[in-house]
Parts: structure tokens; C-alpha cells; sequence
């Protein structure tokens, strides 16, 4: 009995330990694609004019919420499984100011040389029925622990301000509701992600206007100190110069 008891404390160790694990190598995945993404913010906030993230969040599902989607999808309770099924356990959504930038980041991200896309959705050529869009990426992210290397699944949203307006509001509006939602409401909040799209074009239409206005006026600045410049030193005013020189030798 003692040799039994003995045997499933020592199992029962050994399968926290393997969820720890498990759950850390998330974590760990996590922590190497937020630096990834905290490089490209600086990179674009001290080298570019421009930086197109708003703000970046990430989560990571907890044990309970695992085991409830193991159960809904009926997946094999084992880790194995969870692994190669649940590609969301580790997430992180950045925020972007335009339409375009979705597809910019998305690419930066891609072009990593250690990440390797798995998945990718385009929930904003091809909206959800219920008007949800964002771009949606599986990554696959290696990360070294001190006994081996493991290839861990990161989700990764993109989408702007707009996009997050309506998928939050829209998710505190359903949040803990588990009847049929009315006709009507599906309606009006259809009708809203539409708004939130017309929204996004013309901001986005505003965006590139001003960047073409900006452009001209540096354009025309550039030339007109290229023309002062040239004017200040032509060869006339130098050859008065040398002269003048000469005179006082």
C-alpha cells in the first residue's frame, strides 16, 4: 500500500511538472514574439516617421479554459493532443491605425526567419457573418529550454482601432449571454461592422491624402534650401572670395 501510495505521489509529480511544462513553453513563445514586436515599434518610432501599432496585448488561456475547448471540440484529454489542436492557447493582438498596415505587420512578421506561419485568415476580404474582421495568423515559434527545443504554437491578431472598437464591444455584449441572441440585434450589429468599415476607409483615404501633401511640401522645401545653397556658394562669390583674399596677402 505504502509502495502504491509512494508511486502516485511520485506520478503525480511528475505530471505537474510536465504541465508546467507545458504551460511555460507558452509563455516563453509569448515573451520571444513580443520582443519581436517591441524591436519593430522601436525600430519604426526612432527610424521612421511613422509607426503604424497602436498598442499590442497578449493572453495566455488558462488550464480551465483549455479543458473547456478540449471538451466543446471533443479533443483527447492529453497534452499531445492539446498541443497539435488548440493553436490559441498563447495569443497576442496588435492594434494598427489603418487597413493597410494589417497587411504591412503581417508581412514583418512573416519575414521573421525563425517564425513560420501555419495559418492564415483574412477576416477582413472575407468578413464573418456576423461582421467580425481581423487578420488572424497561426505562428509556429521555437524556443530553447535548458534540456531540448520545441516548436510552440502563438496566435496572432491584427486589426485596427475600428476593428477592435466593434469586436470588443460586440464580445462585452454577448459576454455570459447563452440564449438566442433576437433577429434584431444581429441586425443593427451587422449593420454597425459596416459602419466601422466605411469608417476605416475614409480614414484610411484621409491618411494618404495627407501623406501625398506632405510630400510635396518637402519636396518643394528640399529644392528651395538646394537653391539657397546654390545660390550662397556659386562660382561668382567664390572667385570674389579668392580675390579678396589675394588682396590681403
Amino acid at each position: 500500500m505504502e509502495i502504491e501510495q509512494f508511486l502516485n505521489i511520485k506520478e503525480i509529480k511528475e505530471l505537474k511538472v510536465e504541465l508546467t511544462r507545458f504551460m511555460m513553453a507558452y509563455k516563453f513563445a509569448l515573451d520571444e514574439m513580443n520582443t519581436k514586436i517591441s524591436i519593430l515599434q522601436d525600430e519604426f518610432n526612432f527610424i521612421h516617421d511613422y509607426n503604424p501599432i497602436e498598442h499590442v496585448k497578449s493572453r495566455l488561456k488558462s488550464p480551465e479554459s483549455i479543458l473547456k475547448k478540449v471538451y466543446r471540440k471533443d479533443f483527447d484529454f492529453t497534452l499531445a493532443s492539446i498541443k497539435e489542436n488548440i493553436k490559441d492557447i498563447a495569443g497576442i493582438r496588435i492594434t494598427c491605425s489603418f487597413r493597410s498596415d494589417i497587411y504591412e505587420i503581417s508581412k514583418m512578421i512573416a519575414n521573421q526567419k525563425d517564425v513560420r506561419v501555419v495559418e492564415y485568415k483574412d477576416y477582413i476580404q472575407n468578413p464573418k457573418p456576423n461582421g467580425y474582421q481581423s487578420l488572424h495568423l497561426i505562428l509556429e515559434v521555437p524556443i530553447f529550454m535548458s534540456d531540448r527545443e520545441e516548436l510552440v504554437y502563438v496566435e496572432v491578431q491584427i486589426r485596427t482601432i475600428a476593428m477592435d472598437f466593434w469586436a470588443s464591444l460586440e464580445h462585452k455584449i454577448y459576454y455570459k449571454y447563452n440564449e438566442e441572441v433576437p433577429q434584431k440585434m444581429i441586425v443593427e450589429l451587422k449593420e454597425a461592422a459596416t459602419m466601422a468599415t466605411h469608417l476605416d476607409q475614409k480614414m484610411e483615404r484621409l491618411h494618404k491624402e495627407i501623406s501625398v501633401i506632405k510630400e510635396e511640401n518637402k519636396r518643394k522645401e528640399e529644392t528651395s534650401i538646394f537653391n539657397l545653397v546654390g545660390h550662397q556658394f556659386s562660382i561668382p562669390m567664390l572667385e570674389t572670395l579668392m580675390e579678396k583674399v589675394g588682396d590681403r596677402k
